[in-house]
Formats: structure tokens, sequence, C-alpha cells
């Protein structure tokens, strides 16, 4: 390895947004490194390859170079290393922490030439396509000048907001293809639902024996009144908490009204995308096939769970009557990765955020149609995980417990409710489907909770009883 290959096998581990944690690393190489800005300070973006266990995963850097010794104490937090490049000694570090170099990108992206998201252009000037390039949707005009300042709190991804006008959500975890994010948002761009796209950064990345060009950010409308949909459910449990001898309805912070909007407006969106996006079926035979997945994955989270096992029958059963269903399933682009993390609250309204989906797979099978009952599911989920996950470690647990199941439904109830009253397709009389992936969902949240935090793992477990008496 390269100096600099090995201080990124060193920097890379230790990031939020790294996700092979916990297997060693193996190689670590810089497979393309595009100069945006010489001299010092210099900016680069790379797209380093890390090899674990026999796979290879790609992340986006952007490099920051400056002379030895003359990184600011502010961007300290920031240093990967020092390394020679071009024959000097130079400190490397994250740029997306100096809004000096992150303005540039601003810039650049303020005189880029319109484009519908997913074009391209096969010449620029002239010439080839330089190796980053700069899109701004057609119309959207994006102002300079404005100071960065990195969003805290995100794992995989890293968000910038400039000022209060954007925000530059950079996506660090690469797949080839068209980010699910860009690609939706910019299908939703007049929805009052979504944050309006303005721009994004690609590059091309290599796919087999072809490149294609891969999303590396994009820019967005910042929600400076908003309030994350997590937070004000996690206030209204509390409020509930304070009160136990009150029914979820009488209690202060009743959050009903809410999840019922939030319903109606992820039916908007949902009808929004089956208008704008390709839609289809899945036959009887096709739900046999997704039947026998969930059933995989069941097998292989009970092998490694055993916690898992006392549910397999009940699991099962709803796997298996999935496949009984006798009618073609809709299914059309959806979320993918729904949750009230995903939502935020404004003065307008719910607006939904981060249409990535999964971000550990392939962006091929997050793109792939899907019943919108499968957005549905992940929120019900999120439901009982808010109204559960203070319960964790508490002595008062098993006093709360029926105050914690009953905020859970009635916002779920609440939520399907406004979701069939908003055109949605209306979860009671989908009962078959909406268990299946309700259950898949919980059967994943199990498996990650053993993974990353056992503490937690009865929430998912819980569910899973509670859904099944």
């Amino acid at each position: 390895m390269t100096q600099l290959e090995e201080l990124l096998a060193d920097w890379i581990p230790r990031q939020r947004w790294f996700a092979g944690k916990g297997k060693p690393i193996e190689t670590v190489t810089v497979r393309t490194e595009h100069p945006l800005v010489g001299g010092d300070p210099g900016l680069s973006v790379l797209v380093v390859e890390v090899g674990q266990q026999g796979s290879v995963s790609r992340y986006q850097v952007l490099l920051g170079l400056r002379p030895a010794g003359t990184l600011r104490e502010e961007l300290a937090h920031a240093a990967i290393g020092v390394c020679r490049l071009g024959g000097a000694p130079r400190t490397v570090y994250d740029a997306v922490h100096d809004p000096e170099l992150t303005a540039l990108l601003l810039d650049r992206i303020s005189a880029a030439d319109g484009l519908a998201a997913g074009a391209r252009a096969d010449t620029e000037g002239g010439g080839p396509l330089p190796p980053v390039r700069f899109r701004r949707l057609p119309e959207a005009a994006v102002s300079t000048g404005h100071r960065s300042l990195v969003l805290k709190g995100e794992q995989s991804n890293t968000s910038l907001v400039y000022g209060e006008d954007y925000v530059l959500k950079s996506f660090r975890r690469l797949w080839p293809g068209l980010n699910p994010d860009l690609e939706l948002t910019a299908a939703l761009a007049e929805s009052p639902y979504v944050a309006r796209p303005y721009a994004w950064i690609e590059t091309d990345v290599s796919d087999g024996d072809r490149s294609l060009p891969t999303t590396l950010a994009m820019l967005q409308e910042y929600m400076r009144s908003a309030t994350d949909g997590w937070v004000l459910a996690a206030t209204s449990v509390r409020d509930l908490y304070a009160n136990p001898g009150l029914s979820p309805a009488d209690a202060g912070g009743d959050f009903a009204g809410e999840a019922e909007r939030l319903g109606a407006a992820t039916a908007a969106v949902h009808r929004a995308l089956a208008r704008e996006l390709p839609t289809d079926v899945l036959s009887p035979g096709a739900l046999r096939e997704l039947s026998g997945s969930m059933l995989e994955r069941l097998r292989q989270a009970t092998a490694e769970v055993p916690e898992l096992q006392p549910y397999g029958g009940v699991l099962r059963g709803a796997y298996e009557a999935l496949a009984r269903v006798d009618e073609p399933l809709p299914i059309q682009r959806v979320h993918g990765d729904y949750h009230l993390g995903q939502v935020v609250r404004t003065d307008a309204g719910w607006v939904l955020l981060d249409f990535e989906g999964e971000p550990a797979a392939p962006v091929e099978e997050r793109r792939r149609p899907s019943s919108p009952l499968r957005d549905v599911a992940g929120m019900l989920r999120s439901f009982d995980y808010a109204a559960r996950y203070q319960l964790v470690g508490s002595s008062s647990a098993p006093e709360l417990a029926p105050a914690a199941r009953a905020w859970a439904q009635r916002n779920r109830d609440a939520f399907s409710a406004g979701y069939a009253f908003g055109g949605g397709v209306d979860p009671e009389k989908h009962q078959a489907v909406l268990r299946a992936f309700e259950y898949d969902k919980a059967v994943y949240e199990v498996l990650y909770e053993a993974h990353n935090r056992p503490s937690w793992l009865r929430i998912p477990l819980d569910s899973i009883a509670a859904l099944a008496a």
C-alpha cells in the first residue's frame, strides 16, 4: 500500500459511516483520485476500495491537502495523517469539515448546467466528460457565499448545511449507478412532502466490465424549521410515562393526530411515485418467491439468534399466509427504509427524507419496485420502537409496558387510518401482506440488535410476541 492508503486503512474503520466494522481489513486501495482544486489547500475526490473477508466495498473520501504543520486547530479532529505527495510532506484530512474548501463545491454546483436527474451528456464543451461532474436540475437556481457546517448524528452519510438554505448529502458508501435518493426525490420535486432537490455531484464507478455514472452527493432544500419525527414521538411517549394512569388519548402529548397526518402524507408520496415512475404487479408465483425469501431470512436469523426460536411457528405462519394470497399485488417504487427518523414535521406539515433505501444493499436491489405496504410496515415497526426503547434497562418497565403497548397501538391505528384516507392501500384489507412485511422487518431488527445493541433485543422480540397475540 502507498503511504496514503496506509493512513486510510487506519482512519476509515474509525469513521461512523464505515459499514464493515467488526471485520478485519485486508486491503485498502485508492481506486481513483480526482483533483478538484490544486495548490494549498488542495481538494480531491477519492474512491477508496476496502477489502474484507473476500468482498470489496467502495467509499468516497473528500480529501483536503495542506502543507505539513499548517492544519488549523479547528480542523485537527479531521486529520487523517501526514504523507509525501508530490515530493513534499502534506497533511491530508477529511475536507467536509473545511468550509473554505466546501464553499467551492457550492460554487461549482451554482455554475453547472441544468440537467434532469439520470440524464447524461455525452460530451461537455465538445470534449470528453470530466471525471467529476457538477449537475443542477433544470430551473433550480443555487446561490453561493454560504458557510458550511457538518450535521452531527448521521451514520451512513455526511451532510453539510450551507447557511439556512441548502443541505448537501455526501454518500460515503458508493454503489455504481444513480442513487435512489436522487432519483426519487427528483421525481417528487413538485411535491410538498419532500425537501426540494437542487443539484448533485457524480463520477463514474466501475461495475464489472462497464462504468456507471454514480451519485457522490445531492443538494436539497434545508428544512430549517423542521423537527425530527422520532423526537416528537419520543416526547409524546415520555409525557405518557409521566402519567402512566392515563390513556394515550388523555395524556398531554397525544401523538395520534400527527400519526394520522403522517399516514396521509405517506399515501400522497406513494401516489406521486406511482404516477411518475413505472409500476407493476407481483403474480401469485412471485408472491410465493417473496415468501420463500422471508422464510430463508428467518432460518438464518434463528440460527444466529436462538432467542427467536420460540416465535418461529408464528413467523413461518405469516410468511406462508403471504404465499397463499391469490390475487396480484401492486408494486411500485417506495421509500425502502421508512421510519420515524426519516420524516420531519415542519410548519407546513410532514416532509419525507432519505429515499436512499438500505445503504448496505446494492443500488440495483434498492431500485426494485415493492409493495407500498412495505413502507407502511416499516413505520408501524417504528411506532413500536418509539414506545418501547425508553423502557430498556428501566426498573419501571413492567409497570409501564401496558402503556407502551397502548401508545404503539393507538398510533399504529391512526397512521393506518390516515394512510387509507389519503388514498393508499387500506392496510386493514391487506393484513396478510402487511403482517408478512412487518414480521420480516422485525426479524431484520432482531439480527441488527443482536449484532449492535444486545440490550435492545427485547424490543423486536416483544413486538413479535405482541403481534402474535
